[in-house]
């Protein structure tokens, strides 16, 4: 018997959330499963890390399924940088955990697609013609002063960024950081340029990096920076013109 973590990158709605459920309901019906659950690796919840602490409290071992079609290998390397860190920092007898194939790499995806083609028209969603276009809508200039970068390069990527970013996306939320003190927004950026020091993230105004930046650094730097100003001194990294590591 084996438990079953059903991995995807993000979602925001109830019909995103309906939908993982019922794909979680359709694979606790398989043979040899023991329990399943769903997260994903960017915005929404469950996240990664709070399905990860739930299964590591029993022995059974893990098989991760990326629910994503393609599979950057990137991303199934960033799992596994931000699982082992987890693991490095909790000291629990965690169970064997492995990542499952790519979806398109199965054998059976060929009949999937053959029943997804072979879609009735009644089930397939229509896109409705329209005489004239949609009348252009005005939008709102964000009134925010801050703004964090969560870098996406190749090596912030490998070293977790993704769940970063997620973390990140939802304290957003919880707190409500748009509205909150000078408000703020966040973003994915290419490559933000100190990638010995990955994952990175900057702060504006002031043009902040912060280096090897995990979800408690994350939350250090929303406490401290985003709602009250001041930069948190042992995550920054101040542009000195000599090349930097990450401290220990």
């Amino acid at each position: 018997m084996k438990n079953i973590l059903l991995l995807a990158r993000s979602a925001t709605s109830g019909a995103a959330l309906r939908e993982m459920e019922g794909l979680r309901d359709q694979t606790a019906s398989l043979p040899g499963v023991a329990r399943v659950l769903f997260a994903f690796a960017e915005e929404g919840t469950p996240s990664l890390r709070s399905a990860m602490d739930e299964l590591a409290q029993t022995p059974e071992p893990v098989l991760i399924l990326p629910i994503l079609v393609p599979v950057e290998p990137s991303f199934v390397t960033g799992v596994k940088r931000s699982l082992q860190r987890w693991q490095g920092v909790d000291k629990r007898p965690w169970p064997e955990i492995r990542i499952a194939p790519a979806l398109s790499r199965q054998a059976a995806m060929r009949e999937l697609l053959a029943a997804t083609v072979g879609t009735t028209d009644a089930d397939a969603s229509m896109v409705e013609k329209v005489a004239t276009p949609p009348a252009l809508e005005g939008s709102v200039v964000p009134v925010q002063r801050r703004r964090v970068l969560v870098c996406q390069g190749g090596p912030c990527i490998r070293a977790g960024a993704e769940t970063i970013w997620g973390h990140l996306r939802n304290e957003q939320k919880r707190l409500s950081l748009r509205t909150t003190g000078e408000g703020t927004m966040s973003a994915k950026t290419s490559c933000l340029g100190p990638c010995s020091l990955a994952p990175v993230l900057q702060v504006w105004p002031e043009g902040t990096y912060y280096g090897g930046i995990d979800e408690s650094g994350v939350d250090r730097i929303v406490e401290r920076h985003l709602l009250h100003g001041e930069v948190v001194e042992d995550l920054a990294y101040l542009p000195t013109g000599t090349k930097q590591r990450l401290r220990g």
